[in-house]
């Protein structure tokens, strides 16, 4: 289970948090209803994942399924595809309180390029109970997590599909 908020912000956070982790990320979605993704990520310590994603619909929980794939099948899947994939910066700080807070600038360069950040908890009672505080408060103003259309692929519906395609319906 995934149980995450989600903010529209900008830029990188300016508090001093230790970065964890930081990802080069290409995704793309084979489906968006129920999400079926894959997503290449290359962190700063050389590892290289390839990840295949099953996610169901929701907002602050979903049923989330991941595992690793190979190189040959995210090549495969992503010619499968045919589009340009999403190409994300991710980077991982450690708050004090111990949660990670993800920053993600998407398709730097690009008209559509934004940045949001996410947060996963243990619980929808700690989703609930956390408030971002200080600096973090301002930083975190614009909550997503129950908008409709602020998903990754959403995003990948009004930015790599053309107008009147369906991805639900045979070519």
């Amino acid at each position: 289970m995934e149980i995450e908020r989600k903010w529209l912000i900008k830029g990188w956070p300016q508090m001093t948090y230790p970065v964890r982790n930081i990802q080069q990320m290409e995704q793309g979605y084979i489906n968006v209803r129920p999400t079926v993704r894959i997503r290449k990520e290359v962190s700063n310590n050389g590892e290289t994942d390839y990840i295949l994603c099953f996610k169901s619909a929701g907002f602050l929980s979903r049923k989330e399924i991941e595992m690793p794939i190979s190189e040959d099948m995210f090549a495969q899947l992503s010619d499968l595809i045919g589009l340009p994939l999403i190409k994300k910066e991710r980077r991982t700080y450690e708050l004090p309180d111990g949660l990670l807070l993800e920053v993600n600038h998407v398709d730097e360069g690009e008209p559509t390029e934004f940045w949001y950040a996410e947060i996963e908890f243990a619980s929808e009672e700690q989703a609930t109970a956390w408030k971002p505080e200080g600096g973090l408060a301002q930083y975190l103003a614009n909550e997503v997590t129950t908008v409709p259309g602020s998903t990754m692929g959403a995003y990948w519906l009004r930015t790599r599909l053309k107008e009147g395609e369906d991805y639900s319906e045979e070519q």
